[in-house]
């Protein structure tokens, strides 16, 4: 691992600083959490490729940036609705990691929901945030969620009580800005949704500017007995952007909780999700679409884990990767001794577009029961010459049918989002990404094209 000393020394001084302003500085539970979580941040470093859940991408360039942590800046309302989503009741608005209250709308709410800022959550109610915060991050794996976790004070904090149905998503803006230097903020999201209760909850991240910035953002979220919570996470910040996410998930018995992750943005994202179906008869689906070019390096790392008997799992993940975009799939399963009678299912599928692009996948099981149904599978392919000559031959110009074929390929993902409000964003984001992408990718020669066509054409009817 690289030394956790060679950048001690900045993260040492941003924390001591961070301790004597933080929220909830004077509870000796957070301070020992955040103190913990420190230590053990300083114990192992950051992860580097010897680490097996971290094989396929290397993190120095975050380990080697000196990041001060995230100050204020001005950013209007024009600015937030050009990179919101118009028409929810509920929005929260974070710029560089801090709840803005006057860019935030969060509107009448039923009974029974609260929704607020952690930082203020913390100050008002401790003790609520008390009996969850920490409770499920796995800080003594995972590197970057004990450091979120030492730095933890704002973000998002969501609590549905018990029967009730919270038909509008609660939508979180997670907006970072241009600096003179790089900007860190490390955004930790609490979301508790209580037995039979149903909720979906949206977290966009986005750029102003063009400057590095590192946004290290955890989420905990806790459904209870028979919720149905549907989770979105939006990344589609510039190029110079570092985005590492970890959702972690807890179930109760009998819940249902849907994951749907979109990449489109970012020069370095690593993408963790790490559901843990702890109750009896639990479903859960984790879904996604990552989409990249230039040189981005989209990581997405997925553990599932049946802690119970009768539960059933859905991963389907698909990647469109163009240029010289590296792209990494690690699904993992994990079916414990006591989760008998487990279906699970793991699945993804990938386009590259180009000869320099990349994609490493590594679907994995580890089962420890005797009566089971577990499946996984990985595809890698290319776009069907075929279906685009046939596209071609019926009048459709080549950058059209290169569209219309990967919007056919995302739409995979999509048609697996309930309609909503939320699932509408998402689809406009990708189609906008992918006319992009159809615009770039590098046409046949003009003999090729015409003489391939006449051949296809002649072979189609």
């Amino acid at each position: 691992m690289i030394a956790a000393t060679e950048q001690l020394g900045t993260y040492l001084e941003s924390f001591t600083e961070f301790q004597k302003r933080a929220a909830g500085r004077d509870l000796p539970w957070l301070q020992n959490l955040r103190e913990s979580a420190f230590a053990r941040f300083c114990e192992v470093g950051f992860p580097t490729t010897h680490d097996e859940d971290w094989r396929f991408t290397n993190v120095s360039p975050i380990a080697k940036t000196s990041f001060e942590l995230s100050r204020d800046a001005t950013v209007t309302k024009q600015e937030v609705k050009r990179l919101g989503v118009a028409g929810l009741g509920c929005q929260l608005v974070f710029i560089n990691g801090k709840f803005s209250r006057g860019l935030s709308a969060i509107g009448q709410l039923p009974a029974g929901v609260s929704v607020n800022s952690l930082a203020e959550e913390i100050s008002a109610n401790s003790n609520s945030v008390e009996s969850h915060l920490g409770r499920y991050l796995d800080t003594h794996r995972d590197s970057f969620s004990a450091l979120n976790t030492a730095f933890a004070e704002d973000g998002g904090y969501v609590h549905v009580r018990r029967g009730v149905v919270l038909t509008d998503p609660i939508y979180l803006l997670f907006v970072s800005t241009a600096n003179d230097k790089p900007l860190m903020s490390h955004p930790r999201n609490l979301i508790v949704i209580e037995n039979e209760a149903q909720a979906t909850i949206v977290e966009d991240y986005v750029s102003i500017g063009e400057t590095a910035a590192f946004s290290n953002t955890a989420t905990e979220l806790i459904a209870g007995e028979n919720a149905m919570v549907s989770h979105y996470m939006i990344e589609r910040e510039h190029r110079q952007a570092f985005n590492i996410s970890t959702l972690r998930i807890q179930q109760g018995r009998s819940a249902n909780v849907s994951s749907h992750s979109v990449l489109l943005g970012g020069g370095l994202v690593r993408n963790n999700v790490h559901p843990v179906l702890a109750g009896e008869g639990g479903e859960c689906l984790i879904n996604g679409l990552f989409i990249g070019n230039g040189h981005q390096h989209l990581d997405n790392y997925m553990q599932v884990e049946h802690a119970s008997p009768h539960c059933a799992s859905r991963q389907f993940y698909n990647g469109i990767l163009d240029d010289h975009a590296h792209g990494v799939f690690h699904g993992r399963i994990i079916v414990h001794k006591d989760a008998q009678k487990t279906d699970a299912k793991q699945t993804n599928r990938n386009l590259l577009l180009s000869d320099d692009a990349r994609i490493d996948t590594k679907p994995q099981l580890e089962i420890y029961a005797d009566d089971v149904k577990c499946t996984h599978g990985a595809t890698i392919g290319q776009i069907e010459e075929n279906a685009l000559f046939y596209l071609r031959s019926r009048g459709i110009d080549e950058i059209s049918a290169r569209k219309l074929l990967l919007l056919a390929f995302a739409n995979e993902c999509l048609d697996r989002m309930a309609p909503s409000v939320a699932r509408d964003h998402v689809e406009n984001l990708i189609h906008a990404h992918l006319l992009l992408i159809a615009n770039s990718v590098k046409p046949l020669s003009t003999v090729a094209r015409n003489e391939d066509l006449g051949r296809n054409v002649e072979e189609i009817g």
